[in-house]
């Protein structure tokens, strides 16, 4: 492994040969995307082909550091990966007082100027060095915190301090989805929420505003600006609620159709018919997906809906075998097989001799030959689909490799999502799962179509809302709309608006519930997965138009299509180094440079008709949709769970 000694020489080796009034100058940036005067564009040319070939081996490092400590969590391992991150933010530094020298704005190359575009945004490394230390220790701490969270047993009726050892993963997620008694959904979702999110409230207020401070330094209103530039489109927010609304008839007849389910199984003294549904009910701590209620809310309960796990234990499936048909999948449309060293180098299961992050994920060690995923495998059909995912980002990084370090990532950070969940819309088909022998028979039906659409529903159209409203409300949090006395109350207030989902106890300021959620603590943008569920499907329907498919959307296979494979390669090899609009115009053939609901709603037409009949006599939406019926402010009982319950509980 390189010592740090050895990123600082890198550092200073990188800077020979310039200009050394740009060195150890600070800059307030008063505007975005800054530039100087140098005007010498053969330079500028030698300064990025330098800076490419030093900051990918500084990338390198760094990635290594972060792979140590997910795949063997220890203190040394953290405390190594900390240290290699602010030697990066100083590198980073360095490379934006270059950078910004140039007078690059007016250089007559466009790949030129897109390059230096990206390089003069420096990001948190803005700051003075004992902020930057700050900010990394709070998200530090904030990462921890949420990691380290346990919460006790809901049958014990006197926990001790030693039955408070519940984890998220797995003992709570299971609660969340197996269970189906009101009173433990309730204790688990209240105990998560308070362990979780309250402690790091006041710590979020501060990370608030140093990220701000630092978004101000580039050059930005505030840190919900710094990140919505990453998608390159000036209507980027008129785009989102545009692609909500249209998307918001197909959720109001899901959420009304499950609603009516789960009255049928809580009664009306639990849920309000017309009302928002409690938050502890669906099957996820957040309420995201659904499906861990299909048991509930299946269409034909009688048809079995499609799982090959057992299929896939009985003929003797591995991690390895799993990863290695998700490599195979994309060979068979003509794209890039996996490096040979991929398999020595990735974590496909869990270890059983050191901690490790099981958290599903994929890595380009910037080195244009080193490439990894990390995850916790299990021999079921979920993680069979997760390791398509994963494989689809690598594929992403093996089709943009030939491209500069600065344009070696998404064309949009919801496009590196989008890919593999594209991918897997044609894994999960049953022609698929029978070409690949994993499923010998299934019905083709109208009822297994519609129980095949309506699981789908109720993890992609479920999710939508709640893609979109959190970092809607992260946005406003960082501008100052929502203030910092009002976090929760503004946060259940997008939940009921949007979702249709209301907090099952009383909440208030003292609470922080939008903690509890991973992104909000680990600082992760997460419009990025509204994004890709919108471009996944705009991909699936072009890659079926390019494959010659002639049918339903839902019932697409494009394995072993060369001409899906071509059009697909065409896009991904782009990389960042285009406008993500571009990158769509390629994509759709020239018909439009915007994200797209149409493809959505054709895919889930069917389900929709269904809906419509089976939710006539059923209310749409539910109160305090428009803000109007349901109040959220502090000390107000939101739903209608009985306070006897909550007092016999809690108390």
């Amino acid at each position: 492994m390189m010592k740090l000694s050895g990123t600082i020489i890198l550092v200073t080796f990188l800077f020979l040969g310039y200009p050394k009034d740009v060195q150890g100058r600070r800059r307030s940036l008063n505007h975005k995307y800054l530039q100087g005067n140098n005007t010498d564009e053969a330079a500028a040319l030698r300064f990025l082909v330098d800076y490419d070939k030093k900051a990918s081996v500084v990338c390198n490092f760094v990635m290594s550091s972060q792979w140590n400590y997910n795949t063997n969590i220890t203190d040394v391992n953290r405390q190594q990966m900390q240290e290699a991150q602010l030697e990066y933010a100083k590198f980073q530094k360095e490379v934006w007082k270059l950078a910004t020298s140039f007078a690059w704005k007016n250089f007559r190359d466009s790949s030129i100027r897109r390059q230096f575009k990206v390089l003069s945004v420096l990001g948190r490394a803005a700051l003075e060095d004992d902020k930057l230390s700050e900010l990394q220790k709070l998200l530090g701490e904030m990462r921890d915190s949420y990691a380290q969270t346990k919460i006790c047993d809901y049958k014990i009726e006197k926990p001790k301090r030693s039955d408070c050892n519940l984890p998220l993963e797995p003992d709570l997620t299971r609660i969340m989805s197996k269970s189906r008694d009101f009173d433990e959904l309730l204790f688990t979702w209240k105990a998560w929420h308070d362990a979780s999110g309250q402690p790091i409230r006041e710590k979020f207020n501060r990370y608030v505003e140093l990220s701000n401070e630092a978004a101000s330094l580039n050059g930005f209103k505030d840190h919900g600006d710094y990140w919505r530039s990453a998608y390159d489109t000036p209507d980027f927010e008129e785009q989102l609620e545009n692609l909500w609304y249209s998307l918001r008839p197909l959720y109001h007849q899901l959420h009304a159709y499950v609603r009516r389910k789960l009255v049928q199984e809580y009664g009306e003294d639990k849920i309000d018919p017309a009302g928002p549904i409690p938050a502890h009910l669906l099957g996820n701590m957040w309420a995201q997906s659904w499906t861990n209620i299909l048991d509930l809310t299946l269409p034909f309960p009688e048809k079995q809906s499609i799982d090959v796990t057992e299929a896939m234990v009985a003929q003797g499936y591995t991690p390895s075998r799993i990863f290695k048909m998700a490599d195979d999948f994309f060979a068979s449309l003509g794209m890039k097989s996996v490096p040979e060293d991929f398999w020595e180098k990735s974590m496909l299961w869990k270890p059983e001799d050191r901690d490790v992050v099981c958290h599903a994920s994929a890595w380009d060690f910037c080195d244009r030959g080193d490439f990894r995923i990390k995850q916790c495998t299990e021999v079921t059909m979920e993680d069979f689909v997760t390791a398509h995912h994963e494989m689809g980002h690598i594929q992403y990084y093996l089709q943009y490799v030939d491209q500069p370090l600065v344009f070696r990532e998404g064309a949009n950070p919801g496009f590196h999502e989008a890919v593999g969940d594209a991918i897997s819309l044609s894994v999960i088909t049953p022609s698929h799962l029978r070409q690949v022998g994993l499923l010998n028979k299934a019905e083709d039906d109208y009822e297994n179509d519609m129980n095949f659409l309506f699981t789908m529903g109720m993890e992609k159209i479920a999710f939508m809302p709640f893609g979109y409203l959190l970092d809607k409300w992260r946005w406003k949090v960082f501008s100052g709309e929502i203030s910092s006395e009002r976090l929760n109350e503004a946060w259940w207030d997008y939940r009921i608006k949007y979702q249709g989902i209301s907090p099952p106890v009383n909440r208030t300021e003292e609470n922080f519930d939008a903690g509890a959620k991973y992104h909000v603590p680990s600082n992760i943008p997460y419009i990025r997965y509204f994004v890709s569920f919108v471009l996944q499907f705009q991909l699936h329907q072009a890659m079926c138009d390019a494959a010659g498919y002639e049918g339903p959307l839902y019932k697409c296979d494009v394995y072993k299509s060369k001409e899906a494979g071509r059009l697909l390669s065409s896009v991904l090899a782009l990389g960042s180094a285009k406008p993500s609009p571009e990158a769509i115009r390629i994509l759709t053939n020239g018909r439009t440079t915007k994200m797209d609901a149409a493809p959505i709603l054709e895919y889930f037409e069917p389900l929709m008709r269904w809906l419509e009949e089976e939710n006539a006599e059923s209310p749409l939406g539910w109160r305090g949709e428009n803000g109007a019926d349901v109040k959220t402010s502090i000390g107000v009982l939101i739903t209608i769970v009985l306070p006897i319950i909550s007092r016999f509980i809690f108390e």
